[in-house]
């Protein structure tokens, strides 16, 4: 059940008046690397096996290419346990960023590693269109709670998924789980309903995204992040529009 039907008030200078309002269903999960608790965080509960996946890569303790065995959902629903064979790590230093749901915190060494060198890949207008709508009506949640950010993908030339959460961060990370887990490959283009901040472009930019876009703005870290990757990124992002922050040669102007 992802959720909620309730009972409000609304009230206006003429006085109030009975209405009912559907809510999204907003959850904590624990998530749990090799059957260690790395966290938790508070989830739309749908894709959490994606989800948990992409959490641990956030946070640095899994990395590209680290194979991913399993992710297992527990029966209550409320804890993922992912299998990896990763790198054991001593305790790091971590940076509260300004995510939300739980995802806020990143290993402060991920600030000063380099970055792999993105892939070949550009995107023309009629597939810019396509990614923006189909992220956009990937499921009537977001009209029906007004409480959802999206992550669309769009690869091989065609939208390939989309993912909700009542997290930007969350979101993303679901994408990048799928990437982990070997659903998607990270040659493509990658769009957010919420703001492209330090650690969600870090992020895409680790996996090797070439193409990083928003319905929003991103934030002069995030335009940092994306010049160090050498990685697209794009703000104000509408069917036939988008304000270019970096490298602009991969959103061609007509079919090439």
């Amino acid at each position: 059940m992802l959720t909620q039907d309730h009972a409000t008030t609304v009230v206006t200078p003429n006085g109030p008046e009975e209405a009912r309002e559907t809510v999204l269903e907003e959850t904590p999960v624990e998530i749990l690397l090799n059957d260690e608790p790395e966290g938790r965080a508070m989830v739309l509960p749908r894709d959490l096996q994606e989800m948990a996946v992409g959490y641990l890569f956030g946070l640095g303790r899994i990395e590209p290419g680290d194979p991913v065995l399993a992710a297992e959902i527990c029966d209550s629903g409320t804890c993922v346990n992912v299998h990896a064979d990763v790198t054991t790590r001593p305790e790091e230093e971590y940076i509260a960023t300004s995510g939300c749901g739980g995802t806020g915190r990143i290993s402060e060494r991920l600030l000063r590693e380099d970055l792999p060198e993105p892939p070949d890949f550009a995107l023309d207008f009629r597939e810019l269109e396509e990614l923006v709508r189909g992220t956009l009506a990937c499921s009537p949640l977001r009209d029906q709670t007004h409480c959802v950010h999206g992550c669309g993908y769009l690869s091989e030339g065609r939208f390939q998924v989309c993912y909700e959460d009542v997290g930007r961060h969350n979101a993303v990370d679901k994408l990048l789980g799928a990437m982990l887990l070997g659903r998607l490959t990270p040659v493509g283009a990658a769009y957010t309903t919420g703001r492209l901040t330090s650690d969600m472009v870090l992020k895409c930019a680790r996996m090797g995204i070439p193409v990083v876009l928003s319905r929003t703005a991103p934030s002069s870290l995030g335009v940092e992040i994306a010049q160090k990757a050498g990685l697209t990124l794009g703000g104000y992002v509408r069917p036939g529009r988008v304000n270019v922050f970096h490298a602009p040669e991969r959103i061609r102007a007509t079919d090439q």
